[in-house]
């Protein structure tokens, strides 16, 4: 009995018309549920618990797939079934989806509008768990030439020093820069201190005859435009 519950955790052994990889092969990635996938990367459960079942679990026990998406390496092994070698598959896998998620709309190098920064930033800025602070360099036509980080940890008016902000447009030298940074919190509202430093970043870029386009914030929850918001 016991070695027929282990076999039948395999996704191998599951009926033609559940296994995720004949599915994806089939349909396509896209039409795979969010356990289905999950299910690909873990490839066995464990006994008395077969991998889709274990897959909804894990997922579910983080709160939805954009909390396992930010979990750390020892929060994934403290999960019932889940081993050193299936966080590291987990980690890897939603570390190339914030990758790609960033290529993908550089290879457009237009900044159009907010929306187009969000799309840049916002799938790895939106999960990130701690406040990051990155400047997007933009040449005359508004394309990218590169996102660079600038602070990571604490972002308020006393720690940034705005030289440190507009060094990587001076040294690449772009005509204008969109400060972008995260809450963690998810709410992207701005504080007194983020409108604070915008107003100082701006009246320094101005000075230096850099365009300040805009400070986007991001969270889960949406982003939101200094520029917009305060209405220069």
């Amino acid at each position: 009995m016991d070695d027929m519950v282990n076999r039948a955790t395999m996704i191998r052994d599951l009926p033609p018309d559940e296994k995720p990889r004949e599915r994806l092969r089939a349909l396509g990635a896209g039409q795979l549920s969010n356990p289905e996938l999950i299910a690909i990367l873990l490839r066995t459960g464990m006994k008395g618990e077969n991998v889709l079942s274990m897959s909804t679990r894990v997922i579910s026990g983080f709160g939805g797939l954009a909390g396992l998406a930010r979990s750390s390496f020892a929060e994934l092994c403290e999960t019932n079934g889940i081993s050193e070698a299936k966080a590291c598959q987990i980690l890897a896998a939603f570390e190339l989806g914030r990758r790609a998620a960033s290529l993908l709309p550089e290879d457009r190098s237009m900044i159009r509008n907010p929306e187009d920064i969000h799309n840049l930033l916002g799938a790895e800025m939106s999960m990130a768990t701690q406040e990051k602070l990155k400047v997007v360099l933009l040449n005359a036509k508004a394309e990218v030439i590169a996102v660079q980080e600038v602070y990571q940890g604490t972002v308020n008016s006393a720690q940034i020093r705005v030289a440190e902000i507009l060094r990587p447009a001076v040294r690449e030298n772009c005509s204008a820069i969109i400060i972008v940074h995260n809450h963690p919190s998810g709410d992207p509202t701005p504080s007194p201190e983020d409108i604070l430093i915008t107003r100082n970043i701006k009246q320094s870029a101005e000075m230096m005859d850099i365009e300040f386009n805009d400070h986007i914030i991001i969270g889960n929850r949406g982003f939101v435009s200094l520029k917009e918001r305060m209405g220069w």
